[in-house]
């Protein structure tokens, strides 16, 4: 059987992103890796976006990047120049391209292309059993997870964050190029928290999404549906093409995964909880993540990414007002948005604020709500 150091399982964001950080690192050099994926990733099977305050590491691959946001609430209509800030976008495909080539690069990672069938712990380390072998590893990072996602959420409160997205052509030019639509929430909420969601490319062509924080998915021909008369309505277009679809649906949760790792087991991206808990973003998270979690393997420290700090206890917070109050959302957001620049906002949802700045964002928001919902989670599940 052959044997590694490290095992990735998995070759999406959150396995290419601790595999480069683990190659480029020279402390690792001596170190066997293993990063194995069940097939080529070359498709443009995801989009991804993020903010960032000045250059990033992902700059030469982005796909565009955005100086302005939109927010619409129920009774306002927002344009916002982010400053520093920009909000960029990065195709599947150009980040495999580039992630592989620098994965290939480094002479001490092998890529396996297998589909692992399941992980084990055993004895020292852990086997990883595919359709094809089976290898051992001292720990295996896995983004894959082989049991049921359910036990694991517990005692906090549970929500989706699900969409549907098209990527559009119009006949005629009906998008603002220079603003991306961070939240539209002047569509119905229909009793829970629902908007729009748009990247534009130009002023004919742009990925309209349709998304909702809730426990339970729709069927397919309600989002369609969502997203034709929204097109219609509020976009006052008729006539478009329908270039390609995407769609996901991301946990949002307080709750901790890791009883689903063990002492040479540890997932990672949304198996691990890498997902902010409170938007469902996942890529910067990652990037984060993937970097701490190279810095705790060098240090000897502990190798869960879980922290329950004072970031975790908002989230908590807002998870508790959604889920007691699905059809509120938009009250939420729409106070922050209406009373603060967005750069408060984006830094405190990057966990980036200090104490008075996070005071201004309680201070902004609807606060019978966050009082319910404290005491709510005092009584039932906090302590």
């Amino acid at each position: 059987m052959e044997r590694f150091d490290f095992i990735i399982v998995g070759g999406g964001a959150s396995g290419l992103l601790l595999a480069d950080a683990l190659g480029c690192d020279p402390y690792f050099r001596e170190k066997r890796i293993a990063l194995i994926e069940k097939g080529s990733k070359t498709s443009n099977d995801r989009t991804w976006c993020f903010w960032e305050d000045g250059p990033g590491p992902f700059d030469d691959i982005l796909f565009r990047q955005w100086d302005y946001l939109r927010f619409k609430g129920p009774d306002f209509e927002k344009k916002l120049p982010l400053g520093d800030f920009s909000y960029k976008m990065l195709r599947g495909d150009a980040f495999y391209k580039a992630y592989y080539a620098r994965i290939a690069s480094y002479p001490n990672i092998e890529l396996i292309k297998d589909a692992v069938l399941e992980i084990q712990e055993s004895g020292d380390g852990a086997e990883v059993v595919t359709q094809t072998n089976r290898f051992r590893a001292n720990l295996v990072f896995s983004s894959v997870l082989f049991q049921p996602l359910e036990p694991l959420m517990k005692p906090y409160p549970v929500l989706k964050q699900h969409f549907l997205g098209w990527h559009l052509k119009t006949k005629s030019p009906v998008f603002d190029a220079q603003a991306a639509t961070f939240m539209d929430f002047s569509i119905s909420q229909s009793g829970n928290t629902r908007f729009m969601y748009i990247l534009p490319f130009s002023e004919s062509e742009a990925i309209v999404e349709y998304t909702l924080f809730s426990e339970d998915l729709l069927e397919t021909s309600e989002y369609e549906k969502a997203l034709r008369d929204y097109i219609k309505n509020d976009l006052d277009c008729e006539e478009y093409e329908i270039v390609d679809t995407e769609r996901g649906s991301i946990p949002m949760t307080s709750n901790h995964f890791t009883a689903a790792d063990s002492e040479h087991i540890i997932h990672i991206g949304i198996a691990g909880g890498w997902a902010k808990a409170s938007t469902g973003y996942t890529f910067w998270n990652s990037s984060q993540k993937a970097q701490k979690l190279v810095k705790a393997l060098k240090n000897g420290s502990k190798l869960q990414m879980a922290s329950k700090n004072k970031f975790w206890y908002y989230d908590m917070l807002l998870l508790n007002v959604l889920a007691r109050n699905n059809n509120r959302g938009s009250e939420v957001f729409s106070a922050l948005f209406k009373s603060l620049e967005p750069e408060i906002i984006l830094r405190f949802l990057h966990e980036q604020t200090s104490l008075s700045e996070d005071f201004r964002i309680i201070n902004s928001s609807p606060k019978k709500m966050f009082i319910g919902a404290f005491w709510h989670a005092l009584v039932n599940n906090l302590f």
